[in-house]
């Protein structure tokens, strides 16, 4: 009797460690991304499709790849409000999952929150059009990653546009530019260069700050009417947008003098003007419509299996598309660590830090992946975690936005003596050094 109870027991433990096994098989197959989002409150309508964008790219590597060489992606959201204390909170609850690859912050406030907690943690940041400028640093910033653009180049191509409309920078020469500018660390980041770009060209600067979320604007508006300032630069976000439009269209100053950042320029930000804000031009970081590969295999493989995350209409809208950009660059910083550490296997945090700083996304490749005509080639390296500094301008028709320009590439002359200064400041500051060659390998 009592050696057929520990036969029993025996047998019980077994299988018991059998489960465990099995449980931790499961999840040594399997990636974690964690999601920060924002899909309540006063950014929520501009949030909503970037989440969506990045969980159905997520679904649909599953659906049709079977994930990263046999590696299943899973992920979590956390919802963060765009508040900074609520997504700090989010990365802290998240950062221990098994399987943790990146984070992508959704916000320049909790990006700054965040950047001295991932050296500490060894967990990459991707601020893809967002963050800290001086971060496409690489041998200052380890853990952060500006791809494809910041507030600098965003800023840079901006003035590059209007000179090239005036007939040439040198025409911008005695010119009255204000920036209206949500007030937060994402609305402050162009000043530098936007300071930096008026010494060069003689234009005025004038700094109109908009109190978050930026359902007042009446009297920075009655400010733009008084001052009449030749061109309007809107560094907005969520709400902030839509209700400079309308202000912009009360005080009668013309919609196509007045240009947002890639944060002000998608279907939310227009939807509810409409004939209102036709003219207003924005920046363009990516392409969109859902005439693109990719687009399509995500229709096929998840909406089309009613797997879709949000509306079927949303698909391949500006953030839509931008939010499936930032999972792709997520997934294949995944698979560029595979190269290395091991395909088929689970990386760490800091093995996708290699992934990322080690890019090459060639044109070739891009249309392979079926990314063609939604992005420029991206190629990062320990000297540049940006990879691409590349951006349109479109313009509003009313109904529907057309790009109006070819591509801008923004000026290394003017930006990388001011990345360099920045980041040796933050060094300095900090009493950090910069990494060196061999660091750079790792």
């Amino acid at each position: 009797m009592k050696l057929s109870k520990l036969v029993i027991a025996a047998t019980v433990v077994a299988a018991g460690a059998s489960s465990i096994a099995t449980s931790a098989f499961a999840q040594a197959k399997e990636q974690f991304f964690p999601l920060l989002s924002y899909r309540t409150g006063p950014y929520a309508p501009n949030g909503v499709p970037w989440a969506n964008g990045k969980q159905d790219y997520i679904k649909m590597i599953n659906a049709r790849d079977g994930g990263i060489n046999g590696v299943k992606l899973t992920f979590e959201e956390c919802e963060t409000g765009y508040a900074t204390d609520r997504g700090v909170e989010c990365y802290e609850r998240l950062k221990g999952k098994p399987g943790v690859a990146l984070f992508d912050p959704q916000a320049t406030g909790i990006t700054f929150a965040l950047t001295e907690k991932a050296p500490v943690d060894k967990i990459p940041l991707m601020t893809l059009g967002y963050g800290l400028s001086v971060a496409q640093d690489g041998q200052a910033f380890k853990w952060n990653f500006p791809f494809m653009g910041s507030y600098w180049t965003g800023a840079d191509i901006l003035i590059q546009h209007i000179g090239k409309g005036a007939g040439g920078l040198d025409k911008l020469k005695g010119k009255k530019i204000a920036l209206v500018y949500h007030d937060s660390p994402f609305g402050k980041e162009p000043i530098p260069l936007l300071q930096e770009r008026a010494k060069m060209h003689g234009f005025e600067l004038q700094m109109l700050p908009v109190t978050a979320p930026g359902v007042e604007q009446k009297a920075t508006w009655l400010q733009v009417r008084q001052s009449r300032p030749d061109y309007v630069l809107l560094w907005g976000w969520g709400v902030m947008n839509s209700t400079a439009l309308k202000e912009a269209q009360a005080t009668g100053f013309p919609r196509d003098k007045l240009y947002g950042v890639w944060w002000a320029g998608a279907e939310p930000d227009v939807r509810d003007v409409g004939e209102g804000a036709k003219g207003y031009h924005a920046l363009a970081l990516n392409g969109y419509g859902t005439q693109s590969k990719v687009i399509q295999d995500i229709l096929k493989h998840v909406h089309d299996k009613s797997q879709g995350t949000g509306p079927k209409d949303e698909v391949g809208s500006v953030l839509y598309t931008r939010g499936v950009i930032i999972q792709m660059l997520a997934v294949e910083s995944v698979r560029r660590a595979q190269e290395r550490f091991g395909k088929g296997k689970v990386m760490t945090g800091e093995q996708v830090r290699w992934g990322m700083e080690n890019l090459a996304l060639d044109q070739k490749k891009l249309d392979a992946m079926g990314f063609g005509g939604l992005m420029r080639p991206l190629s990062t390296s320990c000297a540049d975690h940006m990879g691409s500094t590349w951006a349109r301008v479109h313009s509003w028709d009313g109904s529907k936005w057309n790009f109006s320009s070819d591509w801008y590439q923004a000026d290394d002359q003017i930006i990388k003596p001011m990345v360099k200064a920045g980041a040796d400041k933050y060094l300095g500051d900090k009493k950090m050094t910069r990494r060196d060659a061999a660091d750079c390998q790792s």
